[in-house]
């Protein structure tokens, strides 16, 4: 539950959840006093006499029962969550550049399996590196943060590991069913863990005269995610093996990582790592079980250069998980290529690389998902620049021309109620309904981020600090939210440290950074809605799409059914509990 002071009341939200018995009612009480005359049906409750030294309490109702709650909960006194964070002390690398440290990406993860998220978060040097500069870098550094601001412990994954957007991603899930999740990450010689355990050989060097890291052993460790401690550690998968043969002799494309989690057998997380997406792209799947951790399975395109027969230069900077065929089991969108359950091919479009992909149930008026991805390289994409594929097959629904330039951004939310299923949108294309219906050859300017945000059924825009409301009359958007004091992260992607539905109703948080780097902003909503849905964490493919969301250029996260005007209520999900 959270009870946001508006400066003229309280608003007060709290979750449904996929274990709710059905029927459930509530009834909310400020100091003690229940305030409602009647259980209400619904998941949000504005007290306009609340005051920020109000305390609340929410208790469900079950045939009429009232049931026990947990402690009341204290007002927040503004609009916005403020946890401490513990900036890391900067340095100077061997070159003699000075830099210092930014908090980076995010992802909630409950560790100590109290019921309530922790923030994973990233600490990026100010002098982190696009995989295509040469130059040192600081070492990367990975915090958990309780809500209040205690940190768990640091992890310092140490000078062979290249800061920057596409070397590291953080695997933080309850992997073997325990009720407490595990960190995964890529390691190296000298990474230390939570414990201040090295991992490997701590005196190792293998940063060359551009600050590449290009020889050295590489692993994969699996970390307990209440210490920090390492548990297990095996080798990285692929092996860099000749850089040359990932498609240049320099340190770029060799060094592309992603990662993510997925239900590959329909009831157990799995972590997915992956190398590579230009050109030669390898995905293998990890299981943590019982102790051990496990290779499943491994896709690998090989050096065959078609782009139909494999993923081979169909990577995306970022991967998507869920059931892309309706078969009970997670599969991984890898761009334009997607990846079975059981590691093998199911579809390339052909269409080859391209910097944003979205994959959700985007138009209700068809079965199945879709997949929604803008392209980079002129000659493969053809007229497809902009397009929306069938997210089981790959077949092309429909596209639209990227001009012959490299269509940098895409996004998809439902902005305009005059069209069912969700709107799209990227650096060329114009405005384009699910259908494919050419709504305007403009289109929204931001097109990086969106938010459930408001009381209506509609996304609003999220873009570096700014949530807007698209009207679609005006073809303009209005300012709802601007966090002045924060930041925003990944350059022109302008992303949040992380933005998912943590707590209160199904309308998602937003957390930024503060400016100053000294605390994490945890933005919620304080508009009532009369919808109630179960917490989007409950939706499987929400879940896994923000576990996979701080992986290189993020992408927000959607469920596996349409959330938008004219929506048909969403059929229940099972939920696997630990």
């Amino acid at each position: 539950m959270t009870a946001i002071y508006t400066g003229s009341g309280v608003f007060i939200s709290w979750r449904s959840l996929g274990t709710d018995v059905s029927g459930m009612t509530f009834n909310v009480y400020r100091n003690g006093t229940k305030l409602n005359s009647s259980a209400l049906t619904v998941t949000n409750y504005s007290d306009s006499s609340g005051t920020s030294s109000s305390s609340y309490t929410v208790k469900p109702v079950i045939n009429g029962v009232e049931q026990t709650a947990d402690a009341a909960k204290a007002t927040w006194s503004t609009v916005y969550k403020s946890i401490p964070i513990q900036q890391p002390a900067g340095g100077t690398t061997p070159d003699g550049v000075a830099y210092t440290y930014e908090a980076n990406d995010g992802t909630p993860a409950d560790l100590d399996g109290d019921g309530q998220y922790e923030i994973i978060l990233k600490w990026q040097p100010t002098n982190a590196k696009d995989n295509s500069l040469s130059g040192y870098t600081g070492n990367t550094i990975i915090d958990a943060y309780k809500l209040d601001g205690t940190r768990m412990w640091r992890i310092d994954l140490g000078k062979n590991i290249r800061a920057g957007a596409h070397y590291t991603t953080m695997v933080a899930y309850d992997l073997d069913g325990d009720g407490k999740a595990e960190v995964m990450l890529k390691t190296a010689d000298g990474s230390k863990d939570g414990k201040g355990t090295v991992i490997g050989d701590s005196s190792a060097d293998y940063r060359n005269s551009s600050g590449y890291v290009l020889s050295g052993p590489e692993y994969l460790t699996v970390f307990n995610g209440q210490t920090g401690a390492a548990m297990a550690t095996t080798n990285y998968l692929p092996g860099r093996g000749t850089v040359s043969s990932w498609g240049d002799n320099y340190g770029n494309r060799v060094d592309r990582f992603l990662g993510g989690v997925a239900y590959l057998d329909g009831k157990r997380p799995s972590a997915i790592f992956s190398r590579g997406y230009y050109t030669r792209a390898v995905v293998v799947a990890w299981d943590w079980r019982d102790g051990k951790l496990t290779q499943r399975w491994t896709y690998d395109t090989g050096s065959s250069t078609s782009t139909t027969t494999s993923a081979y230069h169909q990577g995306a900077h970022w991967l998507s998980t869920g059931d892309a065929d309706g078969d009970g089991k997670d599969d991984i969108i890898f761009g334009a290529a997607a990846i079975s359950s059981s590691g093998t091919l199911m579809y390339s479009t052909g269409l080859c690389h391209g910097d944003a992909l979205h994959f959700g149930k985007f138009n209700p008026a068809r079965s199945g998902m879709e997949v929604f991805m803008v392209h980079e390289t002129p000659d493969c994409y053809g007229s497809n620049g902009v397009e929306m594929h069938d997210a089981a097959t790959g077949k092309i629904l429909w596209g639209k021309s990227g001009e012959g330039v490299d269509v940098g951004r895409g996004v998809c939310g439902d902005i305009d109620a005059n069209y069912l299923g969700e709107e799209c949108w990227g650096s060329r294309g114009g405005l384009v309904a699910a259908n494919g219906t050419q709504i305007s050859t403009s289109a929204p300017s931001p097109k990086n981020f969106m938010v459930w945000w408001d009381g209506d059924l509609m996304r609003e825009i999220l873009d570096g600090t700014v949530i807007s409301k698209w009207n679609a009359s005006s073809f303009s958007a209005t300012t709802l939210v601007s966090a002045t004091s924060a930041a925003s992260n990944n350059g022109t992607k302008a992303t949040p440290v992380l933005s998912a539905d943590l707590f209160g109703d199904w309308r998602e948080e937003v957390v930024w950074r503060s400016s100053d780097n000294k605390s994490l902003l945890i933005y919620s909503t304080t508009a009532p809605t009369t919808y109630k849905f179960t917490t989007l964490m409950h939706n499987p493919q929400y879940r896994v799409q923000v576990a996979d969301q701080n992986a290189a250029y993020n992408q927000p996260p959607h469920p596996s059914f349409y959330l938008g005007t004219g929506m048909s209520t969403p059929a229940a999900v099972p939920v696997y509990t630990p």
